[in-house]
């Protein structure tokens, strides 16, 4: 008897259910990583008297003045589809919010400081303290309500001395 033709149809069983593993397998790992783009994950905060490291951005890096509260920093590159509006949602809500400053920064001409933040993707948000450290961070495109709940981590609200809510105000 030959066995060829059994021997065939085992391997080929065999290499379809392979490739029907790995695309199940690409798939899945495809919609964790989609979940995750644009979502903000904690930075690892560093006293602001320590010399910048890899989790603080000087302002000579960035060639800009750090905002007073905040600063979110983008690194984009030309041919990125959704750095555009990703820097028109920061822009808006740097827009909206006083002493919050919005930079871009093309990760191409700037290679040695992407590296520095392992910036691997663009594009890449990043959220600074008033200090520069990095607060949070983001790769993919932000939603706007993610922006201003990261920020919102990290700035204090402004006091304006009205209304009687603070503290030691009369009942």
């Amino acid at each position: 008897m030959d066995h060829a033709p059994r021997a065939l149809c085992i391997g080929v069983t065999g290499g379809l259910i392979a490739l029907g593993a790995a695309l199940a397998a690409a798939s899945v790992l495809g919609l964790v990583l989609r979940r995750r783009a644009g979502r903000f994950r904690a930075g690892r905060a560093r006293p602001a008297m320590i010399r910048p490291g890899p989790d603080v951005v000087a302002e000579a890096e960035l060639g800009v003045p750090l905002g007073e509260r905040a600063t979110l920093v983008q690194f984009s590159t030309a041919f990125c589809a959704p750095c555009r509006p990703t820097r028109q949602i920061l822009a808006q809500v740097a827009g909206m919010m006083d002493g919050v400053t919005h930079v871009e920064v093309d990760a191409v001409a700037r290679l040695d400081l992407a590296r520095r933040l392992r910036i691997n993707t663009t594009p890449t948000v990043l959220v600074l303290d008033p200090a520069g450290a990095i607060v949070k961070r983001a790769t993919g495109m932000p939603r706007k309500v993610d922006v201003i709940a990261a920020l919102g981590s990290v700035i204090e609200p402004v006091k304006t001395g009205l209304g009687s809510d603070g503290p030691g105000a009369p009942a």
